[in-house]
């Protein structure tokens, strides 16, 4: 599982430049602000990031089932999360499989 670097970054605004982060340091998702950066690595989403990457559902009716939340909640919170990369939804015939990209963060304040 990869880590995930994630700053927060007004649009339009620029960048660090290189010489003032380590490379590893350089955010790969970028949010708008703390609070979208908050909703989005809320303690719920990350136990559910966690609980996908462990027990590996195969559908998002199983996650539901793991989970206790209702299928159309946990679309749009993996839809949401697909946008900034933090997961994969696999579509297998009817059925759209999970699958954590990462489970780790830093975060990176400029």
């Amino acid at each position: 599982m990869n880590r995930c670097v994630a700053g927060v970054r007004r649009p339009g605004e620029p960048t660090c430049t290189q010489n003032e982060h380590d490379e590893d340091d350089q955010p790969t998702v970028w949010f708008s602000s703390m609070a979208s950066l908050a909703a989005v690595l809320s303690d719920d989403n990350r136990a559910l990031l966690r609980t996908i990457h462990h027990r590996r559902p195969r559908s998002l009716t199983e996650l539901a089932e793991i989970t206790g939340r209702k299928v159309p909640n946990l679309s749009r919170t993996l839809r949401m999360m697909a946008g900034y990369g933090l997961v994969k939804l696999n579509r297998n015939m009817r059925e759209i499989e999970p699958v954590a990209l990462v489970t780790k963060f830093l975060v990176v304040l400029e």
